[in-house]
């Protein structure tokens, strides 16, 4: 049996599908434009646009190949659609307090996702990893490179 790929929320998805069609039908084509236009102003190896261009869409190249290798080998997951709300999962908000009454707001999204910045972080995350299934109450230790750190959830919800 295929194992399932990686969780990405719907919002996730979409962002990545639309990161391919504009680069698939809005950079690419005006790249193979200029390269063309360039190709034909003669020599090629001093040609700054053309070389340029040239880079630029082995790069385009490259990142379609990789977005959509990537939208192939992850499944769409909605967060409202958990049937255990008591317990975090994909999508969960999660309020956590360590053991000084600090406490964090994280939102566990999908990898291709995350932001740490804005609290998002990724499903394979340590952390995430770690409270996984955890209910309101539980304790989880995490280790990080500074060492293991305890966490207590203080309050879960799917918005």
């Amino acid at each position: 049996m295929k194992p399932m790929g990686d969780p990405i929320s719907p919002a996730g998805m979409a962002a990545l599908k639309a990161r391919y069609d504009h680069l698939l039908g809005s950079e690419r084509p005006e790249i193979v434009e200029i390269v063309s236009w360039a190709a034909g102003n003669g020599d090629r190896s001093e040609n700054g646009d053309y070389l340029y261009g040239r880079k630029r869409m082995r790069e385009i190249d490259r990142e379609l190949a990789y977005l959509s290798r990537r939208m192939k080998a992850l499944r769409v997951v909605d967060p409202t659609d958990q049937p255990d709300k008591a317990r975090v999962f994909f999508g969960a908000s999660v309020a956590i307090a360590d053991e000084n009454d600090q406490e964090k707001q994280l939102t566990i999204m999908g990898d291709d996702e995350q932001d740490a910045g804005q609290g998002k972080i990724g499903w394979n995350s340590p952390l995430a990893r770690a409270l996984r299934g955890a209910q309101v109450g539980d304790l989880r230790i995490v280790k990080l490179p500074e060492g293991a750190k305890e966490w207590e959830v203080v309050s879960i919800s799917y918005d």
